[in-house]
């Protein structure tokens, strides 16, 4: 008798699942993906949309007619909690969702400080639609009048999001000013190659770094740091790290120290063993994980095997997660930093590299 499978989330870790709905199908399992958009947007192309380099037609995929056409049924809702023992998920709308076998791929949250007053030109990198909103925000205002932009946040993703500010502001006919407020340390868990050039390329594009500590909160666009500072800007950009979503703690499932579902070398819950998942959402106990996109897409056939496995009562898939990954940075006008090992590469090649295997990607699963 066929059951009933349910993807939690339409993400990077799911694709490979999703594009095989009909084979799903064929063996009389029933398949159902929530999300919370009828699209999903690959988060590697995320600050070239910012920047104006990509449109969002480029960096999205149609999850809900991709799932349609194969015969599975999309859910537009968000998870907000899980019931275990009863195979159930809650959802926001109010409904229940049961499942026989469920797999998480419900991304991450971007860190939010205090924030009081008015919150109309804050943004986060994450969800990445939310990136096309302040694009088109900064542009409509840097038209009338000189802008002044704050991203915060010293990892990739606010490094990547101040490059492309920079290039978006760079075609205004009025002065504009786009500072990186990086904590203490800019790009601090990475090689000092790839601090400096990063550092370098920034600068020639014109964005100020601000390394003197982290933000406290925001009242009416006002920043105030650790430091005893307070900085005041048109917009603000936060990226100011990430976490899962708090409902696998709230119910009480084994957690990584994030709050991420604790999975084992078969991306498999070790106390339910109907319950899978992959992406950002996880934590896998072998070794920790970045948080990048690398990993989701290599999960991406394993996970597609265990779950058609599982429901076919067949042997399940050890995830390798493989050596070390290809690193590549788009710090906006067509600039770049790539790194493998110890090979280090900077300029428009490296961001040429980069567009191509993005767009190759979204290309596979478009």
């Amino acid at each position: 008798m066929g059951k009933h499978l349910v993807l939690a989330g339409g993400g990077h870790a799911h694709m490979v699942t999703m594009a095989n709905i009909h084979v799903l199908r064929h063996l009389g399992h029933r398949v159902t993906v929530i999300g919370p958009s009828a699209y999903h947007y690959y988060s590697g192309m995320g600050p070239g949309m910012l920047g104006s380099g990509y449109e969002p037609d480029d960096i999205r995929f149609a999850t809900r007619k991709k799932v349609e056409e194969q015969g599975g049924i999309f859910v537009l809702d968000s998870i907000v909690g899980i019931d275990p023992g009863a195979r159930a998920l809650r959802l926001q709308s109010g409904n229940q969702m049961n499942y026989d076998v469920v797999s998480f791929n419900t991304g991450s949250h971007v860190d939010i400080p205090v924030i009081e007053g008015s919150r109309e030109r804050i943004y986060t990198v994450k969800p990445i639609e939310r990136l096309y909103q302040a694009r088109t925000e900064i542009e409509s205002l840097a038209k009338k009048q000189s802008v002044t932009v704050a991203v915060v946040g010293g990892g990739p993703a606010g490094t990547e999001a101040a490059g492309n500010v920079a290039q978006l502001l760079s075609r205004s006919p009025f002065p504009a000013q786009v500072t990186l407020f990086a904590g203490r340390s800019l790009l601090a868990r990475f090689p000092p190659g790839v601090r400096n050039k990063s550092r370098r390329i920034l600068e020639r594009s014109g964005v100020s770094i601000q390394e003197q500590g982290h933000l406290l909160g925001i009242h009416d666009n006002r920043m105030s740091f650790d430091s005893g500072s307070e900085v005041e800007a048109d917009f603000i950009i936060l990226a100011t790290g990430v976490h899962p979503s708090p409902f696998f703690r709230e119910a009480g499932l084994q957690t990584g120290p994030d709050g991420g579902l604790l999975v084992n070398r078969f991306l498999q819950h070790p106390d339910y063993l109907e319950m899978f998942g992959g992406g950002d959402c996880i934590w896998y106990k072998e070794q920790p994980l970045d948080k990048v996109g690398v990993y989701a897409v290599r999960e991406n056939p394993v996970l597609f095997h265990n779950l058609k496995a599982f429901l076919q009562g067949e042997s399940l898939q050890a995830f390798d997660p493989g050596g070390d990954y290809l690193l590549i940075f788009n710090l906006g006008n067509r600039q770049g930093v790539l790194r493998k090992k110890w090979f280090q590469l900077t300029g428009r090649i490296a961001f040429w590299v980069k567009d191509w295997i993005d767009k190759k990607f979204m290309k596979e699963f478009q």
